[in-house]
């Protein structure tokens, strides 16, 4: 390792490089290596008349020496490049987290980028003080802090927020990637169905029976009423005349969760005990938003080939899931098995106020006509 090399890592001459442009050179080869270079590249820097300062070239040692030894933790690591002065801050204190370098997109990187060259010149006009955040300085930190919290909201000459703008980015992939893996699933739904020796067949009876309670049940105040109202939509829409409809909308939005529960009954106080454990409803609909589409295809597709009267207990469940070849599962660990037995848990809870499942969670002949289209309902793209 030599100056050409960390010039040609920073993309800069000798003369424009920054403590940061260096400390990321270091970083970038084994830690052995680095502390060896490090003389030679500080006399190096000192006859290009870029000597940066005794600080620095310390905090360097210390840190290398840590990796070199083994006790050095990411934290310590990420933590001594922000002490450069010009290093984005990972997380901020109000939670803005920067995307991993390999995971940033154009706007992410752009940005960044931005917010470095701010930083530069805020550390040329005096403002940043690397030493003394090198030095472990509370003051210099949390004014640090704050000046990258006041420009992640401040806007750009274009209109743009920076950190609104990179945020709305992670949404739309993250969006993107949801939405291909409801694609996927749907695809693989509808390929399980075809496959089928027989379709189940509507029991009429059935339907028109558990959709009258269910619309009763809706109109009540309270668990389950208000969380099945949120899975399907209806707390901000009148539900559907027909009976078929109203009950399909809701089983679909058991597996695909519509909106949120009404905040209109909600203290402040619920809001700022972060501590306090969730209710019931709010429990239940973050059990059913943190099932993975793969679990729902195995599930289901298991209930629907086994066929009404087979047990569809959580833990039966989560043994479905576990054993299917619908889906790429690794081992399942007792762990594992519970957590999936859990997240079901307030699924099958759910079903039975649907006749999807008896009293005793069994398969019902209504739950093996209705989940695979309900899925498929959940999954179809709005136009469908």
């Amino acid at each position: 390792m030599d100056m050409d090399f960390v010039c040609a890592h920073a993309d800069r001459p000798v003369g424009a490089l920054t403590r940061r442009d260096v400390a990321r050179a270091l970083l970038a080869v084994p830690s052995g290596v680095a502390l060896v270079a490090l003389p030679d590249l500080r006399r190096a820097m000192m006859a290009a008349g870029n000597p940066l300062s005794r600080p620095f070239w310390e905090s360097a040692k210390a840190t290398l020496s840590s990796i070199e030894s083994g006790v050095a933790t990411v934290g310590d690591v990420q933590r001594w490049v922000e002490s450069t002065g010009t290093e984005p801050i990972l997380m901020t204190p109000s939670y803005f987290v920067w995307p991993e370098e390999d995971e940033r997109g154009p706007v992410a990187a752009e940005m960044f980028g931005r917010l470095v060259a701010y930083l530069e010149e805020r550390v040329e006009a005096g403002e940043i003080d690397p030493d003394a955040l090198a030095a472990g300085d509370r003051a210099a930190r949390s004014a640090y802090e704050e000046l990258q919290e006041r420009w992640l909201s401040t806007p750009l000459a274009d209109g743009r927020v920076p950190g609104f703008a990179v945020s709305d980015e992670l949404d739309e992939e993250s969006f993107a990637i949801w939405d291909e893996e409801e694609a996927f699933a749907l695809a693989e739904l509808r390929r399980i169905l075809a496959g089928l020796p027989a379709r189940p067949e509507l029991p009429a009876g059935e339907l028109d029976a558990a959709a009258a309670r269910l619309r009763a049940l809706l109109a009540l105040p309270g668990y389950p009423a208000n969380v099945l109202r949120a899975c399907a939509g209806f707390e901000d829409g009148p539900m559907p005349d027909d009976d078929g409809e109203l009950w399909l909308a809701v089983a679909a939005g058991i597996a695909g969760p519509i909106s949120d529960l009404s905040e209109s009954g909600d203290l402040l106080e619920e809001f700022t005990d972060l501590d306090g454990e969730l209710t019931l409803e709010d429990a239940t609909l973050a059990n059913l938003c943190a099932i993975q589409h793969a679990d729902w295809l195995a599930g289901v597709a298991a209930l629907v080939r086994l066929g009404p009267g087979v047990l569809a207990s959580p833990e039966r469940m989560a043994r479905l899931i576990a054993e299917s070849e619908d889906i790429d599962v690794d081992e399942q660990d007792t762990d594992d098995l519970n957590a999936t037995e859990s997240l079901f848990g307030s699924v099958v809870s759910l079903w039975g106020y649907l006749g999807i499942v008896d009293k005793d969670e069994v398969l019902t002949p209504l739950g093996w006509w209705g989940l695979p289209k309900a899925l498929e309902r959940a999954w179809s793209p709005a136009a469908e």
